[in-house]
């Protein structure tokens, strides 16, 4: 006699169980992680090269058969059904135990790689980092490091979990197109180009070559000894130092003029790319509470100041250091910073006062915080120290606690605890510049028309940015937000084409007119 309780709701609330496609394509993903853990207890594989190539195969494979056994068939329409029963994606045993495995691999990446395998003063890799030394060879002509090992584990998140994003959204074309985008710059300007690079100039120092990952969020930058790299590293080097000094004064602006910050979160940035595709089914998990937007204005702010007069801080004693022959002294450098970020200040505040909302007020806060400090720099720093702390501990200080426990042990161990975007909210100062912009000087914005939206909530359930979008829908009210990343999933998950991304004239963009459905007539209200 069958006992189960079968619901009648259209919307069955039951958790559905896995398909026989479905367990076979975990089997398969499974196995190629249980190769991986083999090869960190330093099991010995005979063909390891064979070996690693099967492993990523079939996560790849898994992930890939998985994803059409589940979307291929649907109906068109975004598909988040069970989000709220599944264990991974509503804090239940299962995403519990995905959080602590994320943030145990970073913590071990960061901090103790040697558990990694990664080989000390001179030895032979061994472990995890051992199994990709072939491909390490093959692409670079160098063993692997605990970073490459981390290279080719996010580029494959990002490749194989942005197919499974491709077939959930394929009747949406903005998501299609984007989607594509991210995995493009990670697979080939993230991973594959910078390692090519290497191989074909082994003699040049070391220095970051992913062009598209500048300044705030490639911290170290600005750093003497990358400066130094890029300075010897020829023509390459010269390269990479005035196209990174073009993307933050000249392609970075322009850009998010004309697109928002979107150009950048959700179509370029790593960050942003695993985000939205490991991190999709986490999306909902954004809080959306007053407090979380509260804290996310204070958090990503003191970052932004923090990351600034760090990177001041340590041009400054790389420009008095008489062996390092540069254009500008420091004195200059600081009186070029304090003039740059007051004219910055001057203009927000004659040209666009009308539009100083609080997210805008914290920003102006940094801004003349960091020139306060700039000052202070100048005046109270010797050569080695700044503010009579030794400026290499300062850096290394701003690495650890942001670069490496913010960005990558909270960041993304915390997916499935806080959703995807955790970084992006709280800590990400290439987010709080960028938002600055786009919300004075852009011409993005998401329109509503409040006329048609029957507040089922999915825009702000789906918000990975934690924004209540129904609440600007609700009014007819453009939502023009620093923290807005225009991934446009809160419109492809409306069911009543309420939302529109657009890039108007600016002059429009906090001047709506909601549509009022009257009895007798359809009114803008001006």
């Amino acid at each position: 006699m069958d006992t189960k309780t079968h619901s009648l709701s259209l919307a069955n609330p039951a958790p559905q169980n896995m398909n026989a496609m479905q367990k076979l394509s975990v089997a398969i993903g499974l196995t190629g992680l249980f190769i991986f853990a083999l090869a960190l207890f330093n099991v010995q594989l005979l063909f390891k090269t064979a070996w690693l190539y099967v492993a990523i195969i079939f996560i790849l494979a898994g992930i890939l058969i998985y994803s059409l056994s589940t979307y291929k068939k649907l109906p068109p329409g975004i598909q988040n059904n069970g989000v709220y029963f599944k264990s991974i994606s509503a804090k239940g045993v299962w995403g519990w135990a995905t959080g602590i495995v994320l943030t145990l691999l970073y913590v071990f990446l960061y901090w103790f790689p040697q558990y990694l395998g990664m080989g000390k003063e001179g030895n032979n890799n061994t472990g995890l980092v051992g199994f990709f030394d072939p491909l390490s060879y093959f692409l670079n002509g160098h063993a692997a490091s605990q970073w490459f090992v981390y290279g080719v584990l996010y580029t494959m998140a990002i490749v194989g979990f942005g197919f499974k994003f491709l077939l959930k959204y394929r009747h949406n074309k903005y998501q299609q197109v984007r989607t594509i985008s991210v995995m493009f710059f990670q697979l080939g300007f993230a991973f594959l180009i910078p390692e090519i690079l290497t191989k074909l100039n082994p003699t040049i120092p070391y220095f970051s070559k992913d062009v598209k990952n500048m300044w705030p969020l490639n911290y170290y930058f600005f750093e003497d000894w990358h400066l130094k790299a890029m300075l010897e590293g020829g023509n390459l080097g010269m390269f990479i130092l005035l196209f990174g000094l073009a993307m933050i004064f000249i392609i970075s602006p322009v850009l998010t003029y004309f697109y928002g910050k979107r150009w950048y979160c959700s179509w370029v940035c790593g960050c942003g790319g695993l985000a939205e595709t490991a991190g999709d089914p986490f999306r909902h998990l954004s809080s959306k509470k007053l407090n979380a937007w509260k804290f996310e204005r204070w958090s990503i702010h003191t970052v932004l100041v923090l990351i600034v007069l760090t990177t001041i801080a340590v041009l400054y004693t790389f420009l008095g250091d008489p062996a390092n022959k540069t254009w500008i002294t420091k004195d200059e450098f600081t009186i070029g910073v304090v003039i740059f970020l007051s004219v910055v200040i001057a203009v927000i505040f004659i040209f666009k006062r009308k539009q100083l909302d609080k997210d805008v007020k914290y920003t102006l806060a940094a801004l003349g915080i960091i020139v306060v400090g700039s000052i202070l720099i100048n005046f109270l720093s010797g050569q080695k120290n700044i503010l009579f702390i030794d400026s290499n501990q300062l850096r290394s200080w701003y690495g650890f606690a942001i670069g490496a426990a913010f960005s990558g042990v909270i960041g993304v161990g915390f997916y499935p605890l806080m959703g995807s975007r955790v970084w992006c909210r709280f800590g990400c100062p290439m987010a709080a510049i960028l938002g600055l912009q786009q919300k004075l000087f852009s011409r993005f914005r998401i329109t509503t028309n409040g006329g048609q939206c029957i507040s089922c909530g999915n825009c702000s359930t789906y918000c990975e940015m934690g924004i209540d979008v129904r609440a600007y829908a609700q009014k007819g009210e453009n939502i023009v937000r620093s923290s807005c990343v225009g991934c446009g999933i809160c419109a492809a998950v409306c069911p009543r084409g309420v939302l529109k991304l657009e890039n108007g004239d600016e002059k429009d963009r906090f001047n709506p007119q909601a549509i009022l459905i009257e009895k007798d007539k359809i009114t803008l209200a001006g």
